[in-house]
This record gives structure tokens, sequence and C-alpha cells, in this order.
């Protein structure tokens, strides 16, 4: 149970890369990322004959299966053959034909029952990934049992194929299986995340883990699943439309990658590998295109996007959160006091993150709270400015819009508008000058103070706020 001096922290991540997303800078200028997959994991999933209570259910052609308790399911296991007795040669023969860099996702036990699929993998190139030690659900599964799976997935996988895996997939994972992962220090890349069209790193302890985001739309899967494709142009239309629209984006100037996921028993079926072969036809026949496997993705870019750690707002303790961000919003403490106690989490780790909890606190604040936030803001050009005695970013911001060298004639201006303006409202006159120089300044002066009391209120309050903004942008993402 969380105590109750502990702060609110929500660790969800809704910001990402936030709203100016990195150029991915692909390779020769690509504009798109393509990344084929193909899911190893047939001989890796639930069967009495593995040690399972119950046989599979998931991602066959069977329409509403369910899992038969202490029995196989021999219908369901001649699909996951055909997978890797046909399926999967149709595909190593499309690829190779046309020399793609795959991404196999591989169960290691499947692996291990399918040793001469995995000599043709190794034979053309291509990665071989880990997809697990089973092909089954980890959901419920506990946190100890997990990571042992993970280590006896790497330790069979290297032991089948040669060399252990640099990147992971569980699938069918658990709230835990990102982190476990990542605390093996294994991987080069995880993809257990769906959250993004670019990589992206994500802070795990010590380790800063490089997550390449998968696909569950531009999947094959869709073929085994309601709503879902019935025929093998639905696939290459989605895939076609895709491929377009991330293609213009990266003509733009704002280069995408783009997984897509496929499975031997599904796509491997020649109706369905039709829509796939006119897919692959259709963006071969563009220039910019990079087909890559995730661990040539991963190697560009940590070569190209480095990690930078920097200190979080939402890991702060309250100490360190105050006395960073107390003076934001002019000699009133409180209101970060107050913001600390909220709900924050990596969605406040920007500047306009941040800045929205600080301004709601101001928002709920009394009447007489938020008339005390205007009044610890300093005339502009006054007597403190003067005497220099302004805050660090007060003088900043004045020397900015050039107030730090006022001729005699522009300073005694400014002493005028302030003492009519404070005379009239009862605090000082408050802009965002970085946003102005000396001549917009004085014409919001002249403007503003015709305005009545409670517009004027409001007003300075807004100009707290975007001084508030302008401020954490010197200081955080």
């Amino acid at each position: 149970m969380r105590e109750e001096n502990m702060p609110n922290r929500y660790p969800r991540d809704f910001r990402g890369h936030g709203p100016e997303a990195p150029d991915a800078a692909w390779p020769n200028g690509a504009k798109v990322a393509i990344s084929l997959v193909l899911n190893y994991e047939e001989g890796g999933e639930n069967n009495i004959l593995h040690g399972d209570d119950a046989s599979e259910a998931f991602l066959s052609d069977i329409a509403g299966a369910a899992m038969w308790p202490g029995k196989r399911h021999w219908n369901m296991e001649s699909i996951y053959e055909y997978g890797a007795r046909a399926g999967f040669w149709r595909l190593h023969r499309l690829f190779t034909g046309l020399n793609l860099p795959i991404t196999i996702y591989g169960v290691a036990t499947a692996l291990a029952r399918n040793p001469e699929q995995v000599a043709a993998m190794v034979d053309a190139g291509w990665e071989v990934a880990s997809h697990g030690w089973k092909w089954v659900e980890h959901k419920d599964m506990p946190e100890e049992i997990e990571r042992a799976q993970i280590a006896e997935a790497i330790r069979l996988h290297t032991e089948v194929v040669g060399t252990p895996p640099k990147g992971w997939y569980t699938g069918r994972c658990s709230a835990n299986t990102v982190a476990l992962t990542a605390e093996t220090g294994a991987f080069d890349w995880i993809s257990d995340t769906y959250d993004d069209d670019l990589p992206y790193w994500r802070e795990c302890g010590t380790r800063d883990q490089l997550v390449i985001p998968y696909t569950l739309e531009a999947n094959d899967m869709r073929f085994a699943t309601a709503p879902g494709y019935i025929e093998g142009e639905q696939f290459y239309q989605y895939l076609k439309d895709t491929f377009d629209t991330l293609y213009a984006e990266g003509t733009a100037g704002h280069a995408k990658m783009f997984s897509v996921g496929l499975h031997n028993r599904l796509i491997g079926r020649p109706g369905k590998i039709a829509g796939l072969k006119r897919f692959l036809d259709y963006a071969l026949s563009h220039d910019g295109v990079w087909f890559a496997t995730r661990g040539q993705i991963a190697a560009h870019w940590a070569a190209h996007h480095p990690h930078q750690r920097f200190e979080r707002p939402s890991e702060m303790d309250a100490v360190t959160f105050v006395a960073r961000f107390g003076g934001i919003i002019e000699h009133s403490p409180w209101i970060a006091e107050r913001a600390f106690a909220l709900e924050l989490g990596p969605a406040h780790d920007s500047a306009a993150g941040l800045q929205n909890a600080l301004v709601r606190m101001l928002r709920s604040a009394s009447d007489a709270e938020k008339l005390g936030v205007l009044n610890a803001h300093p005339d502009l050009a006054g007597k403190l400015a003067a005497a220099k005695r302004l805050t660090a970013d007060s003088t900043a911001e004045q020397a900015s819009a050039g107030l730090d060298a006022l001729t005699d004639e522009e300073r005694a201006t400014f002493t005028r508008l302030n003492a009519a303006y404070v005379e009239k409202f009862g605090f000082p006159f408050i802009i965002a000058v970085r946003d102005h120089d000396k001549a917009g300044i004085l014409a919001a002066f002249a403007r503003r103070i015709a305005n009545d009391h409670a517009t004027e209120f409001n007003e300075g309050l807004r100009q707290v706020e975007r001084i508030a903004l302008l401020r954490l942008k010197a200081i955080l993402p």
C-alpha cells in the first residue's frame, strides 16, 4: 500500500517523442524503414505433449477455437504443422528470391523442434531473435517464473541457433515482461510494445533499453481474428495504404518505421501469400525504401540517436522538486509544493507537461492566492531592476527585451505607466517579455490599461502561465 507521504506517480508514457519526433535519418536518406518479421511458433504452442494443461486455441484458421484441457487437439496441431512443413518454405523461397532481410521471432522450444528450418534461417543470414521459451500466455505468470523462463529461452536459443539472441519479443506478455527482459542486459532491442512508429529508449533502472515497437494491425494475425482480413487483397491494401502514408511522411522529412508481422501457418497459405507478394513488389518499386532487420534498425538508432538521460521532474523527491521549480512562478514555491502531490508521470517531464501541473495549482488557488502571485512579480524596468534585486529569471527576461538598457526618457515612460497600472488594478503589469520587444510591450501597456479589473486580473494570470512555460522550456525538453 502506498504511504500517505509518497508522491502519486503514474507510470504510463503518453508523450513519447513529443510533438516533434526526431528525424530518423535512415541510411541513404530512406523515407521509410520496413521491418519484415516472421514469427516462428510451430512446436512451441500449448500442447499436452509439451507439458501444458491444454491444447492451443490462438491464431489459427479454426473459428472460435477453445483450449481442450488434458487433450490433444488434432486439427489445431495439424494447422501449426502446416506452418512448419509448407508455409515456412513458401515464405523462405519468397524472401530469399527477393533478397530481403528478415527478422525471425523464434520461440526457443519451437526452434529446437525444427532444426532444418533453423538451418535455413541461418544460411539465409536472417536475424533470429527470441520469441520466448514457449508460445504461451504470460499474463498470470509469477515474476520469478517468467524471469527463469527468459533465462531458459536465452540458453536454449543459443544452444539451438549457435548464437545468443540480441532481440526479444514475447507477444503474449505480462506487465513485467519489458522490465524483466531489459534487466538481463542481453538485448540490443526489445519489441513488446505497440506504441510508436519509431524506436525509443526506455530507462529500466540503470539500463537504457532500446525499444522497437511492433504491430498487431499490419499483421497477418488479422486473418485469424475478428474483425480481420478474409482475403489476400485486403492484406495487400492495408499494407499499401500504410506504406503510402509513411512514405509521404518520409518525403516531407518525417521518416518512420513500418513493421509487418507474419506467421508461417497464416500468410504461408497460397491465397494469403499472394497479397504479401503484391505488397513487396509495390514497395520494391519505390526509391528510398530501406528493408532492414530489427537488429539493423537498432544499430542505426543507437548510433544516430543515443539516449541522453536528464533529471526527470516526476522522479524527483519533494525537496529537489521544489528547489528546482519553486521559482518558476515568481516567488511562489507553494505552487510547486502542491504540484508535487499531483499524479505526475512521464508526461510531466517536459516543459509543457510540467507547466500544466504548475498552472493547475494556480488555477485552483483562491483569488487571494492568485493576487499574491501577481503581486510577487516585479515592475518592468522598475526599482528592483535598477537595484539589481530581480531574480535571475526576471533579470534575463527583462534583458531579452532590452529593458536593462533604457534611455532616460524610456525609463520615465515605464515608471509612469507602472504607477498608473498599479494604481488602477492593485497589482503590477505582467507580460511575457520574451514574446515582445520594447515597442510591443509599450503598446500592450497602453492597450491593457483600458481593461476592466476582472479582464486584466485574468490576463495577468495568463501571462504568468506563459512566463512559466518559457522558463521551463529553457531547462526541460
